[in-house]
This record gives C-alpha cells, sequence and structure tokens, in this order.
C-alpha cells in the first residue's frame, strides 16, 4: 500500500450527508436486532432439511436475508440507506474491475501465507472440512452453493452487512466519526468473530479479509461495487477449486 493510498482512503471518507448521526445506546440496539434475526432466520432451514448440505446453504442465505432486512429497515430510518449500501455505478468502472481483481488475486494468496502463519504461532489451520464436504458433495449442492452462498450470502450479503450497515454505523458514532483507521480496524474484528466455527486460526485470516475490504470501502468513497465483485469471486474461486479437486480434475 503506497503513501498516495493512504491519502486517498482519508481524502474519501463517505459523507454522512443528511443522516442522523447516532449514539451508543440506539447503535447498539440496531446491532443487537440484526444479530438476534440473523440467528433465527436460519433455523427453518435446519428444522426442515437437517444439518445436511441444502439445510447448511438455505440457512446461510435466509440468516442473511433477515439480517439485511432488518439492516434495511434502520438504515431506510436513519435516513443512510443510499450512503451504506452504496451501489451505485462506480465513477470508473475500469479502476472498479481493476481492483476488484487485486483484492482477488491478494486474498486468495493471503489464505496461503495466512494459514502458514497462524500454524506457526500455534493457533491451528482454519477449519472448513464441514463446509467443503457440504458444497462438493454433488452438482446440485455446488450450484446451490455458489449461488445461495458464495454470490448471494457473501458475496453481496456480507458486503451490504459489515462494509454497508456496519461501517456506516459506525462512522457516525461519538468518537469514531472520521476517524478511517478504527472504523476499519473494529470492522473487521467483528467480521471475524462469526467464523470461529473455523477455529482461532479462521478468525484472524478472515479478519484481515474483512480489514482489506473495509479499506477498499473507503478507497472507493463508501461506493461497494469493487468489495462486492471481488468477495464474490474468492468465493466462487475457492469454492470451484475444492469442487476441482473433489472430481479428481487437479490435484489435492
Amino acid at each position: 500500500m503506497t503513501s498516495s493510498d493512504l491519502k486517498n482512503t482519508e481524502e474519501q471518507v463517505p459523507s454522512t450527508g443528511g443522516a442522523r448521526q447516532l449514539g451508543w445506546g440506539r447503535f447498539t440496539l440496531q446491532f443487537f436486532t440484526v444479530v438476534v434475526v440473523y440467528l433465527m432466520s436460519g433455523i427453518p432451514a435446519i428444522v426442515i432439511w437437517g444439518e445436511t448440505s441444502t439445510g447448511a446453504a438455505v440457512s446461510v442465505a435466509t440468516s442473511m436475508a433477515g439480517a439485511l432486512f432488518v439492516s434495511w429497515l434502520w438504515l431506510r430510518a436513519d435516513g443512510a440507506l443510499g450512503e451504506a449500501w452504496n451501489l451505485r455505478t462506480p465513477d470508473s468502472l475500469p479502476k472498479t474491475l481493476l481492483w476488484a481483481v487485486i483484492a482477488t488475486v491478494a486474498i486468495v494468496n493471503w489464505f496461503t501465507v495466512g494459514a502458514m502463519l497462524v500454524e506457526a504461532a500455534g493457533f491451528g489451520l482454519p477449519d472448513v472440512k464441514q463446509v467443503i464436504g457440504w458444497a462438493t458433495e454433488s452438482h446440485f449442492a455446488f450450484l446451490l452453493w455458489i449461488v445461495l452462498v458464495a454470490l448471494f450470502a457473501a458475496g453481496l450479503g456480507e458486503e451490504l452487512l459489515w462494509r454497508g450497515f456496519l461501517m456506516d454505523r459506525l462512522v457516525r458514532l461519538p468518537g469514531l466519526a472520521e476517524k478511517v483507521w478504527p472504523v476499519i480496524l473494529i470492522q473487521g474484528a467483528l467480521f471475524g468473530l462469526p467464523h470461529f466455527y473455523q477455529g482461532l486460526g479462521g478468525v484472524i485470516i478472515t479478519g484481515v479479509v474483512g480489514i482489506g475490504f473495509g479499506w477498499l470501502r473507503m478507497r472507493f468513497g463508501g461506493n461497494l461495487w469493487a468489495c462486492v465483485l471481488a468477495h464474490m469471486a474468492v468465493d466462487v474461486l475457492m469454492l470451484s477449486l475444492a469442487y476441482s479437486e473433489r472430481l479428481g480434475l487437479i490435484a489435492a
């Protein structure tokens, strides 16, 4: 990252516009309701399909849909929807695509380097065997996980939720307003925590990815397209590689 990149990040902090500022109490309420609805929305799929590939994929998607709905309600009530969920046409499409590609390559390489670092530090490798097993057990499962998880829940949903809703909320809080790096670091840490099912190594690796996505959002002045495209590309690529390995098309 160059000094000009850091300068660009500072200069392109998304404006809070005419949206209301937040107090810590209101933020806590918003965050709590989003988390609760996220957890509850995934239950019906598990009840219907059990702890199966289909049940897990649908559960992830419905959990994200529920969280996004509550986030939408809060953002709309606060007059911040357009700023938080900035999916307007980018000022420069080539630049957006270029940074999406750069981010994709960086993240894929970080998975390898990060895995070596967390293992050397004694945190253990991320455990994704169960998820990969579900996503690659059949052609149908693979397509289901690509559409519901890689593209919707992770690629689009996590960017709207974490880089959109959460970062917008954080920049409006007393003590954090206009403070770029504290906001980026906090959302990155919070983004890593739900991946605790992968172990501490997974939390750390994913948290760093979240920090990178947070920086990318700020670099584009709040526009989320570079983050969304990169996130989709990473998840589709990783699942595709795992499925190709399962089919024997590439070496393990």
